[in-house]
């Protein structure tokens, strides 16, 4: 049995090196707070982690991989070290049990070659032996760095994922030309039941190039999507998924979806996952319209991997997918104040549809059901005005920590209230406020005054962490419904049942805790609000 145990629900690991024991400990403990490590969010136990790798589920459990660097440099985060594979598998995907580095970085190939670390992939269940290392080996085909050149290696598991294997033939897939491809990487691989093959997704600077492969060993150039072909510049283009799902969970719409790791940059956004919707034909895809949309606009949701519930049969797998991100964000990650030991968390693992949303289909997404499991019992106020005042409200006694808060608004007749904010992490003079604008019908998250600690950051790191983010959400009714999702180090906002998200790290003053709801300008209708804490 493998000796860690790493535990998501704030414990620290007490029994970490019992090899006889694998425990997931459910205990909070309040004096962890002060390193801003979240109660449930997936972070490593020590150092360094950022891109999560697509999940898959085998033997009767989840496993997923992350990018780690054991050899992160604190005082001098861009000091490199690169990364490696880190394996964590989990029954219900809230609760994760830590099984250590699972791909080495920097190890030789069988001829002695350094290919350099280990970097972005996906792993594939190779069910009918197309590889010829046996029915339902796992193989992972990830981006080897060396040297400045980017490459492409397979490794396969034949204990389910547990340990791996480098394929003696590695890269490959050999960088054709590392002047002309100095982006070659990230690959997604996909099997495509429809023309019968493995579908691989490559970042390649501005363009994702897709490629297809009988046997996962030997791969064949098919295509490639380029925006900026069309005159939408999203800069660099970083981990691509290829799916597919059902539009309002209607089989007769099925329809494929392209994403990407992109910079909004031009957009008024930062950095994120943008999408498009469209069509494959086995060799190339085609986006109804060129100009993506967003999976979140928050500041903090990047390198995002999706993937089927594979226990559902039929239809059923296409109605939703699952998805996680790696909450950071490049203009900012080597400046934040990283402390107590360990740098970098996910995001929730949301389920995600199509849905189509004032006549546009549109990725929608929630937090999957079983984080309900892991919060107390609630308190909740309903049918109070909501002024500039905090006391108006009338809000029920918190506790802060981490917590969800759902809340829903209007503004009805006789309201002349412009916008709701929901303040956390307060201290009267720092915090964190989320809310909704009804003038100009949008989400939006501030944190230029979450915490002292952000204070400092040099100008322009400092820039792009404070700017305000928003989302658009018309309203049919005038009425908004805010799920607001607060760790000790980070904020998920829901509109509208995920019409729309917003994702965003937070630094706050160790203590503050104080949670207000209040109105811009003028009274608005709080016509429910519930907070519930993580259960003891």
């Amino acid at each position: 049995m493998t000796p860690t145990v790493f535990v998501l629900l704030r414990g620290r690991v007490a029994l970490r090196f019992l090899p006889w024991l694998a425990i997931l400990l459910f205990v909070i403990s309040p004096s962890n707070a002060s390193d801003g490590r979240p109660s449930y969010h997936l972070t490593p136990d020590s150092e360094w982690m950022n891109d999560p790798q697509r999940a898959f589920f085998d033997a009767g459990e989840w496993h997923l991989y992350y990018l780690y660097n054991s050899n992160f440099n604190f005082s001098d985060p861009t000091a490199g070290g690169g990364t490696e594979w880190y394996h964590v598998t989990s029954e219900n995907m809230v609760n994760w049990t830590d099984h250590g580095v699972v791909i080495e970085k920097y190890q030789p190939t069988p001829s002695g070659v350094y290919l350099g670390d280990i970097e972005t992939g996906s792993a594939v269940i190779d069910t009918n032996n197309t590889a010829g290392f046996g029915e339902n080996t796992v193989v992972a085909i990830l981006t080897q760095m060396g040297d400045g050149i980017q490459q492409q290696s397979l490794f396969y598991s034949t204990d389910n994922g547990y340990t791996f294997t480098p394929f003696p033939g590695n890269p490959v897939m050999p960088n054709p030309d590392p002047t002309a491809k100095p982006a070659f990487r990230d690959p997604k691989v996909i099997w495509d039941d429809a023309s019968g093959q493995w579908v691989m997704a490559l970042a390649e600077g501005d363009k994702i190039g897709f490629y297809t492969s009988s046997n996962l060993t030997t791969w064949v150039y098919s295509s490639g999507f380029i925006p900026q072909d069309s005159g939408v510049n999203l800069g660099l283009l970083e981990c691509p998924d290829l799916y597919q799902l059902d539009v309002d969970q209607d089989p007769t719409r099925r329809t494929w979806v392209l994403a990407s790791g992109a910079n909004g940059y031009l957009y008024n956004r930062t950095t994120g996952t943008a999408y498009w919707i469209g069509t494959w034909d086995g060799a190339a895809f085609t986006a109804v319209d060129v100009n993506p949309q967003w999976m979140d606009s928050g500041p903090d949701f990047y390198a995002t991997v999706t993937w089927a519930d594979s226990c559902l049969e039929g239809d059923q797998g296409y109605a939703s997918r699952y998805a996680i991100a790696w909450m950071n964000n490049w203009n900012y990650a080597n400046d934040l104040p990283y402390y107590g030991g360990w740098a970098g968390q996910s995001s929730l693992v949301r389920e995600i549809k199509l849905s189509t949303i004032a006549d546009a289909v549109t990725l929608v997404s929630v937090p999957i059901s079983s984080y309900a499991n892991i919060f107390g019992p609630s308190v909740s106020v309903t049918g109070t005005p909501i002024t500039t005042d905090p006391a108006t409200a009338s809000l029920p006694e918190m506790a802060g920590g981490a917590y969800v808060i759902q809340a829903t608004v209007s503004k009805n007749d006789g309201d002349d209230g412009d916008e709701v904010r929901i303040r956390v992490k307060g201290d009267g003079t720092f915090a964190t406020t989320v809310g909704y604008d009804f003038v100009r019908d949008q989400a939006f998250l501030v944190r230029d005054l979450d915490g002292e600690a952000t204070q400092s950051m040099a100008t322009a790191p400092k820039q792009e962490y404070d700017a305000v983010r928003t989302a658009p959400v018309a309203l049919t009714d005038n009425t908004v419904t805010l799920s607001v999702y607060v760790d000790w180090n980070s904020v998920e906002i829901f509109v509208n049942d995920g019409a729309a998200a917003l994702s965003g790290l937070i630094y706050p003053i160790p203590g503050a805790e104080t949670i207000e709801i209040v109105s811009g300008a003028g009274q608005l209708t709080l016509d429910s609000f519930t907070y519930a804490g993580i259960a003891a």
